[in-house]
């Protein structure tokens, strides 16, 4: 079922992932499919690999996989993003067997448990992970036999070695793996979600549940064959994996990150024109566009010039980018397009990167939604909202109180299979066909769904009100100086205590409280907070406060573990 107020876009619809990759060959052969850069000293190399020569490497890498004995097997992905995870992830899924993406952020002993868990028998990985794999293979805990490195060198077999073997077996005739069969819907990928692995449930995900969410990304989303994208978000996430498989089925050029402290050189490096990312990413570079607007004494200029063009806007006239070409071209010069999901992003700042002529959408969904499940595009959005259910994707708010908030559950193809060997907790989420997803949120007259907070982090009091940690955390992270924060409950008798923790940003300390103590920092930091406490009702008043500069502990899709840092407090 398609949402008619969506913005859609030509899509075709395959029940595979080989099937997405197998078409954007074929429609786009030439295209750069990624720009690869290789450094040595000071010199500088830029590599280009083109559409086909991806397929060729995916289907050469495949075979060699088969020809060991790998067929069926499950084959653990673990690295930092790179243009050898995906081909090796894509060869894996694509006709030898069941793919498992493990995180890298992980420590040592938790990879190792998630091997056992997955019942890996193979794991390909990158070399700065060769100490851990080598203690992980002397202690033989694992089904793991095969120890491939994605990387060039002699101690491990590795992934360019077998591609060469692969090419030898493709000219000889073996089509084991190009011609194998895909079951769509049987389990091809098993992904850990967030935690440490003992507690973490694993994720069975089939190549339809991924296939129909890149058509109706696809559907609703300006993706382009001229686009460069910086692939941000790590792959291992599925948010991260079917994002660069979204941008891969259009045609676009890909490349990589060098490290956020490189974003804004990267951008330009390569003209990048859309990416997708988290919200504390694009809220960090829209704090420092304004800085250095301010910083450049143009803050008067530039909010004239939003108001004029955003009045122009009412009769059709858009010169955004036009008026706005000098920020702009700090970001590369050509970015046209952001997509931001994992969690709320502030509404001000997607307003923010519109008037400078820079759309900016987001989207909500989970692991196991493979991963959107609601999005908004370049002209379906609301204030406030995650936007509409994307097509083929049915929500509904389950039990809703007074104010219309319940929890929000979900039906669609890109619903997954279950929790791996946990039944339970399988049929505790997937229930009557719709998949409960743990969020709370309503939904407006127009369709609009708007989060409210996750169920399981939302403050109840004595008196029986409901507050939602992320509505007050949004209000906080407006303030200039604050980098990231968390509202939570403070047992205070036999009640809660609404508190929040605020890490502040050590450059904005730098330059603006050189001379200021803790103490002086945080009676700042209470006076902003009595001011937002002044827009809210009483019982939703902040009345204790932590301040500090330390960041918190976060996933790697930079999520706030608040229960671990609710240990600490």
């Amino acid at each position: 079922m398609i949402d008619k107020r969506m913005e859609l876009y030509n899509a075709k619809e395959f029940g595979n992932i080989r099937e997405v990759i197998k078409n954007a060959v074929k429609e786009h052969p030439d295209n750069n499919a990624f720009i690869l850069k290789e450094t040595n000293g000071k010199d500088v190399e830029y590599k280009n690999i083109t559409y086909t020569k991806f397929d060729k490497q995916i289907d050469c890498l495949g075979t060699a996989l088969v020809s060991k004995g790998l067929k069926g097997k499950r084959i653990a992905v673990i690295g930092k993003n790179c243009y050898e995870w995906i081909v090796s992830y894509l060869s894996v899924v694509n006709g030898t067997g069941i793919v498992v993406p493990l995180d890298k952020g992980l420590p040592e002993k938790e990879i190792e448990t998630s091997l056992i868990r997955s019942e890996s028998e193979a794991i390909i990985f990158e070399d700065d992970y060769i100490d851990m794999i080598k203690n992980i293979k002397s202690n033989n805990q694992t089904k793991v036999t095969k120890f491939i490195c994605m990387n060039k060198q002699d101690e491990f077999e590795n992934i360019y070695k077998l591609i060469d073997e692969g090419e030898k077996l493709l000219q000889q005739g073996n089509k084991e793996f190009i011609e194998s069969e895909i079951n769509n819907e049987e389990m091809s990928i098993l992904l850990f979600t967030s935690g440490t692995t003992s507690a973490a449930k694993a994720v069975m995900l089939s190549h339809k549940n991924i296939a129909s969410n890149i058509y109706s990304m696809t559907k609703c989303e300006d993706i382009r064959s001229t686009d460069t994208n910086i692939a941000f978000l790590p792959f291992h996430h599925t948010f991260g994996s079917t994002g660069i498989l979204m941008f891969l089925s259009r045609g676009a050029t890909n490349v990589f990150c060098d490290g956020l402290r490189h974003i804004q050189k990267n951008l330009n490096e390569y003209h990048v024109s859309m990416f997708v990312c988290v919200p504390l990413l694009i809220e960090s570079i829209y704090k420092k566009v304004w800085q250095e607007i301010e910083k450049t004494g143009q803050t008067k200029k530039v909010k004239f010039g939003m108001k004029l063009t955003k009045f122009l806007l009412i009769f059709g006239i858009d010169i955004r980018r036009k008026i706005f070409k000098q920020i702009i071209d700090k970001l590369g010069g050509k970015l046209r397009y952001v997509i931001s999901g994992a969690s709320g992003l502030d509404g001000e700042v997607a307003t923010g990167f519109r008037n400078f002529g820079i759309e900016v959408v987001q989207g909500y969904g989970l692991t196991e939604t493979s991963p959107t499940l609601i999005a908004e595009t370049a002209k379906s959005y609301k204030a406030g909202s995650t936007g509409l259910p994307i097509p083929n994707v049915e929500i509904k708010i389950n039990d809703p109180n007074e104010q219309g908030i319940g929890e929000i559950l979900a039906k669609g193809p890109n619903v997954m299979l279950g929790y791996y060997e946990n039944e339970e907790a399988t049929n505790e989420v997937l229930v009557d066909g719709w998949f409960h997803t743990g969020d709370l949120g309503y939904k407006d007259k127009g369709g609009f769904i708007f989060i409210t907070g996750r169920q399981k982090n939302v403050i109840v009091l004595k008196n029986g009100k409901n507050i939602y940690p992320e509505e007050l955390e949004t209000l906080v992270n407006q303030l200039p100086y604050v980098a990231e924060s968390m509202v939570y409950g403070k047992e205070k008798n036999d009640d809660l205590v609404v508190s929040v923790k605020v890490v502040y940003d050590k450059e904005y300390a730098k330059n603006n409280w050189q001379d200021k103590t803790q103490e002086d920092i945080e009676k700042l930091i209470w006076e902003d907070i009595k001011k937002i406490n002044q827009t809210m009702p009483n019982y939703k008043h902040i009345k204790n406060l932590i301040a500090t500069d330390e960041e918190m502990i976060k996933t790697t899709t930079a999520k706030i573990k608040r229960f671990e840092e609710m240990k600490n407090l």
